[in-house]
Order: C-alpha cells, then sequence, then structure tokens
C-alpha cells in the first residue's frame, strides 16, 4: 500500500485534465466549473465522481457541433486564396493599373494648372 497516495495523486492529474479538455456543453449534472472546484478540492472522491457522474456519456468520440456560420460567408469557401479564373483576374489587373494612370495623370494636370 505505499503506492496508494502516487495512484490517488496519478487520477487526480488525470481526472482534472479529463474535466479542463471536456466539451462544456456535454460535462454531465453540475457546471464545468463546478466539476473543476470538486475535483481540486476533494481529489480522491472529486476524482471519482467526475469519472461516476460528470463526464460526458461516450467519452469525447462523438462529433462536435457543426460551427455557426460565418457572417461572411465568402470566407468560408474553401480555396477562396487562390485565382479561380486567371484571365479575369488579368483583365481586372489591366483595368486597376489604367485607372490608376489616369488619375496620375489627372493629379499632374491639377498641379500644373494651379497658379502659384
Amino acid at each position: 500500500m505505499p503506492y496508494l497516495g502516487l495512484i490517488v495523486m496519478v487520477l487526480w492529474i488525470v481526472c482534472l485534465v479529463d474535466v479542463i479538455v471536456a466539451d462544456e456543453h456535454a460535462v454531465r449534472n453540475i457546471p464545468k466549473v463546478g466539476w473543476v472546484i470538486v475535483v481540486l478540492l476533494l481529489p480522491l472522491i472529486g476524482s471519482v465522481l467526475w469519472l461516476v457522474a460528470g463526464r460526458p456519456e461516450g467519452g469525447y468520440a462523438a462529433p462536435r457541433r457543426p460551427a455557426a456560420p460565418s457572417e461572411f460567408p465568402e470566407y468560408d469557401r474553401p480555396g477562396r486564396q487562390y485565382a479561380q479564373n486567371s484571365a479575369a483576374d488579368e483583365e481586372f489587373l489591366r483595368r486597376c493599373r489604367e485607372r490608376a494612370e489616369a488619375q496620375r495623370r489627372a493629379g499632374r494636370e491639377q498641379r500644373s494648372a494651379r497658379p502659384d
């Protein structure tokens, strides 16, 4: 029986980590924070209570709920950072360059027409 303290300490640490990583919505009987307090304050009894009455049923293999839809669904599209149509991209960039050059020209004309 000299290893009883070591066994209790290992059980306590394992249960404490288990409580911390458990999904808050899957924990049974009392809220997750309550289970952390019970396991911290009552190492042996709290650990056994967690395993019997608090641990989520079925372990952690249950599928997680899907994430809430984003406010910006275009960000959820996989591969959005890659060009979808390179010809359209080239046309867009050509128009941007033309517009920038036209703005530069207009700026030069305004500066040269300004009486100093």
